[in-house]
């Protein structure tokens, strides 16, 4: 036991209880978590293979206690935006390409925790397994993502020119732009009271049934991109594995609820899957 818990105590953040504080425990630690992530989300692909992520369309009595949509997705995203601004608190570097980085990271989680919970309409409780679930990879991944850009990540001055960044960064606009886009059109699919399901239509839903979630696989690979670093390509793979599957049910669901279903409509990427 004493082993083990020796083991433990050596573990980043434990460790600074003991010792003094090194850079490079705190960045091995981003890494580990990093991995964790690509490893976790390579699981999720295998399981959502089998099994639908139990919230929104697919939840059921059986999780037993809900959490209000509204409520469940204004706390389980906070974190994401909490935990870099606290990065930030503990000290940032002046360079401007960390900033920027930073700052797109958090354009998405200022639309994504203030603005999209006030704009649900009707939407269903979220079960509490899967609402902690979301909590703690907002907190952890919010934490990879504004420590490391406020901290580790080097840039030049000119990073902000070089075509990773400036592809990276228009990529990520356009698929955020696509995401809201595509929530508006669901969101406003139904009159008020009613509660069959519609077909979606407009936009990227005339090429794809996840329109929603191709915006936003595009808006964090192009973030990837533009950052260029473990932290960033981990939460972009992590992305794809958590929410295409989710894509890929929405269509089988589509074309077995509606017979006139547009046939050359693909679940999630235009023109190939």
């Amino acid at each position: 036991m004493a082993t083990a818990m020796d083991a433990i105590s050596n573990l980043y953040p434990f460790s600074l209880l003991k010792s003094p504080y090194r850079p490079e425990q705190e960045l091995e630690f981003i890494h580990s978590i990093s991995y964790c992530m690509i490893v976790t989300g390579l699981l999720t692909l295998v399981t959502l293979q089998y099994v639908n992520a139990p919230y929104g369309r697919y939840s059921s009595a059986k999780w037993g206690v809900f959490i209000p949509a509204k409520f469940a997705w204004l706390v389980q995203e906070l974190p994401s935006f909490v935990a870099p601004v606290f990065c930030i608190y503990l000290g940032s570097k002046p360079n401007i390409a960390n900033r920027c980085l930073l700052g797109i990271f958090l354009t998405h989680y200022v639309q994504r925790t203030f603005i999209y919970p006030l704009l649900i309409k009707g939407g269903k409780p979220t079960p509490l397994i899967p609402f902690l679930l979301a909590l703690v990879f907002c907190l952890g991944n919010g934490y990879i993502q504004g420590r490391n850009l406020t901290k580790f990540a080097d840039y030049s001055d000119g990073y902000v020119l070089q075509p990773k960044f400036i592809v990276g960064a228009c990529l990520f606009f356009i698929g955020m732009a696509i995401n809201i886009h595509s929530d508006h059109i669901l969101r406003n699919l139904r009159k008020p009271g009613d509660t069959a399901y519609r077909i979606p239509k407009g936009g990227m839903f005339e090429y794809v049934s996840g329109a929603n979630f191709f915006g936003e696989i595009i808006e964090w690979c192009g973030y990837a991109i533009a950052c260029w670093n473990l932290p960033a390509l981990a939460f972009a793979i992590f992305t794809i594995c958590n929410i295409g599957p989710r894509a890929c049910s929405h269509h089988r669901m589509y074309q077995q609820k509606f017979d006139d279903y547009p046939c050359h409509r693909k679940a999630l990427i235009p023109f190939i899957i």
